[in-house]
């Protein structure tokens, strides 16, 4: 399935008064993941169309202000009006935190969930989307 890996450096607002991560910052770098996912993927027009439904945060270990993190993120299923990411943040000491979010496919003009459109699947479908294995 799609994959996209981003660096993040904590910053000072990322940090809570124990001096490190506020839980809050994981979700925006893997907000910012998804953002570049969806840009690297042609698929940018979809924001404000795939509102949150859940969202799954362990967090594993502590992340220090100006430390750089690698944030990876996946898509691990793609249903019919949902997708579900898997998500990784490594700090200098390892995964800092690992989870899935779930989002829905929704049109503004819909009170409820819409099947995704045709360029979403076209992007995301796993037989298109597996990196090629060669073989000697």
């Amino acid at each position: 399935m799609a994959k996209v890996t981003i660096e993040r450096t904590v910053e000072w607002y990322d940090t809570d008064a124990a001096g490190h991560q506020h839980h809050s910052c994981i979700v925006r770098f893997v907000e910012a993941a998804e953002a570049a996912l969806l840009r690297e993927h042609g698929l940018a027009w979809l924001f404000g169309q795939t509102p949150r439904v859940r969202h799954e945060i362990n967090y594993r270990s502590r992340l220090w202000f100006g430390e750089t993190v690698t944030v990876t993120l996946e898509v691990a299923r793609l249903g019919n009006t949902s997708l579900a990411y898997t998500f990784e943040v490594r700090g200098k000491e390892g995964v800092a935190a690992d989870g899935t979010l779930i989002v829905a496919h929704a049109t503004p003009e819909s009170p409820t969930s819409t099947p995704w459109p045709q360029p979403v699947l076209d992007a995301f479908d796993p037989i298109r989307t597996q990196e090629a294995v060669v073989t000697k």
